[in-house]
């Protein structure tokens, strides 16, 4: 190109991409074809005369995100960097729950209906939380110990209550009980059933995911070593709201649901948006059982486990995109 090339091509790149002109308008000002424009436009890249730079925050994987999103059919995956001392066995980042609370601001609309399961990590989230639109907050499960309600998921649904302005539902029972009948009498009690009421109208829920194994899977820790061995046995892989899942993806163990005060599997399934928030290498193939079950829209995680999920061979994942798009409602 020679120096007369040059500044135009300059002047043609200003307009186009520092002053949003459109190539027509850029034709119409040099007095030449929009077909030449884009010739010059492309030619400008070509030899480096323009740069173009995609910059996220430095925490963000934008390449593994959009590599996960697509490889699992997911709505939205936002991969957080792996803190560079985190063990193996270390529990999720607590940046995850940051970023969560990030994109919950995004999700969530005027009006909606927001689904908190108890999990580490929908805990964090919520403690992040500084923005919300005006919405309700309603607990999907009970607690790991009512005795620590005040620092779990009961505190957590008025956090986040308490940003948005909206009304806050918690539910003031164990996860876990000893019998259905002791359950489904829990069930009854007015608190809880107004919580239950709300299940059919959330719009966006955020879980978490946990692996079947000690300290890492809340159900895990509250069973007997008989009833471990027992789910152990049909192939349990990974727990998500109290909901057992083999390697596949398939639920397992379904009486256990019975015992248990939790938002119904089928019920997460016609929540528009479930956002599960998990990730570390000891979680890793956990996530990636429940992401094939395709009860979960969107993932937050880090990049120890999305490494793990996008070179894991096997079962295909099972695509929740079929379910309404929350931002067409």
């Amino acid at each position: 190109m020679g120096p007369a090339e040059l500044v135009q091509a300059a002047a043609m790149a200003r307009r186009f991409y520092l002053e949003g002109k459109s190539k027509i308008q850029i034709a119409e000002e040099f007095g030449v074809s929009r077909f030449k424009v884009a010739r010059v436009l492309e030619t400008a890249l070509e030899r480096d005369l323009v740069r173009i730079e995609i910059r996220v925050p430095a925490e963000l994987d934008a390449e593994r995100s959009d590599a996960l999103r697509a490889r699992y059919g997911l709505r939205h995956a936002v991969v957080v960097e792996s803190p560079a001392d985190a063990a193996e066995d270390a529990p999720d980042p607590e940046n995850l729950g940051e970023v969560a609370a990030g994109l919950l601001g995004e999700l969530v609309h005027e009006g909606d209906v927001l689904g908190l399961a108890w999990g580490r990590s929908t805990i964090h989230m919520a403690a992040a939380l500084h923005r919300l639109p005006p919405c309700t907050v309603v607990q999907l499960t009970g607690v790991y110990d009512a005795g620590t309600a005040e620092r779990g998921s009961v505190e957590a649904v008025r956090r986040a209550a308490a940003v948005s302005g909206g009304e806050a539902h918690p539910i003031y029972a164990p996860m876990l009980l000893p019998d259905p009948a002791t359950a489904a009498a829990l069930r009854g009690q007015t608190g809880i059933a107004r919580a239950f009421d709300y299940f059919d109208k959330v719009t966006v829920a955020a879980v978490s995911i946990g692996s079947w194994e000690p300290g890492i899977s809340t159900v895990y820790d509250m069973l007997s070593d008989e009833e471990r061995a027992h789910y152990a046995s049909l192939g349990a892989a990974a727990e998500m709201s109290a909901h057992l899942f083999d390697t596949e993806g398939r639920r397992i163990g379904r009486d256990l649901g019975e015992r248990c005060i939790t938002v119904e599997a089928d019920r997460l399934r016609r929540i528009p948006e479930v956002v599960a928030i998990a990730g570390g290498q000891r979680k890793a193939a956990a996530i990636g059982a429940v992401l094939r079950s395709g009860l979960v829209t969107s993932l937050v995680t880090d990049t120890a486990a999305a490494d793990y999920l996008l070179h894991q061979t096997g079962p295909g994942p099972r695509p929740a995109l079929d379910r309404a798009d929350p931002d067409t409602r």
